[in-house]
């Protein structure tokens, strides 16, 4: 573990008891639905309960998923705030809804490996849980209808989804909010196996970590369980048929909600 510290000490969420009025559906995604508000530089974003899995392929419903998603996702974007890392959150006005700022996404999903699981052990061959000798970096087409398909540097600037500059900012910052993530959820119990991030750049063309930070875009395992089946936390269990989705959100909200309380 290193000694990197989270520099937190108040995590109050100005929830309220109501829900803001959705104006114009911007977008509708597997996870969310995007709302304009009376502020055009605002946004709000509904959490649904739907879930799919490979590539929407699979689809089904975990029940309160929407509310603790959110949850997770408004202190884990906090927790990115006080580091220094850039986001689009604004606040949760109700459990299952957040405010955001209006930013335009970049059609990549930048995916960090700390341990094998996934695509990279179908891909390679390489045991699930071998632990990488240093974090990895991927990139891939946010392009629902091709796959999302993994993108070689080469491939990405050949479709112009990014310029070099971006590239090397993305890298940058999915390596920092690496070791925040990892420092943090070891300090809750929980190993952060890989997880997903996209990114967006606001009107001064600055770039913000947006969508989500969740059970739903992280593999998660219980630090101290054994078991490959009963230690999985995340979206895997509804991949995967394990059963007990709901109380895998539940456990991983509950860590996160003391662990920042405690802050």
């Amino acid at each position: 573990m290193s000694n990197y510290q989270l520099p937190i000490t108040n995590y109050q969420l100005p929830i309220t008891n109501y829900q803001l009025p959705m104006n114009e559906k911007l977008y509708e995604g597997k996870a969310k639905i995007l709302y304009s508000t009376d502020d055009p530089k605002v946004l709000l974003a509904h959490y649904k309960d739907d879930a799919t899995a490979f590539n929407a392929q699979k689809r089904g419903s975990i029940v309160g998923k929407g509310e603790m998603n959110a949850q997770i996702a408004s202190r884990l974007f906090q927790v990115m705030e006080a580091n220094g890392i850039p986001t689009h959150f604004i606040d949760q006005p109700a459990p299952n809804q957040m405010r955001v700022k209006a930013v335009k996404i970049l059609p990549l999903e930048v995916v960090v490996r700390n341990i094998a699981a996934g695509s990279l052990c179908k891909q390679t061959g390489l045991p699930e849980g071998k632990v990488l000798p240093q974090p990895m970096v991927e990139f891939y087409y946010k392009n629902d209808p091709l796959g999302d398909p993994l993108l070689t540097r080469d491939r990405l600037f050949l479709l112009e989804l990014a310029t070099e500059s971006q590239v090397e900012q993305l890298v940058k910052l999915a390596l920092q909010i690496n070791t925040i993530l990892q420092d943090f959820f070891q300090q809750c119990g929980i190993t952060l196996v890989d997880f997903k991030l996209e990114f967006g750049t606001d009107e001064q063309q600055q770039v913000l970590l947006a969508d989500e930070i969740s059970p739903d875009t992280c593999r998660l395992w219980d630090a101290k369980e054994t078991d490959p089946n009963l230690r999985v936390l995340d979206k895997d269990r509804f991949r995967r048929d394990l059963g007990n989705v709901e109380s895998g959100y539940q456990q991983v909200l509950e860590r996160v909600l003391q662990q920042t309380n405690n802050r």
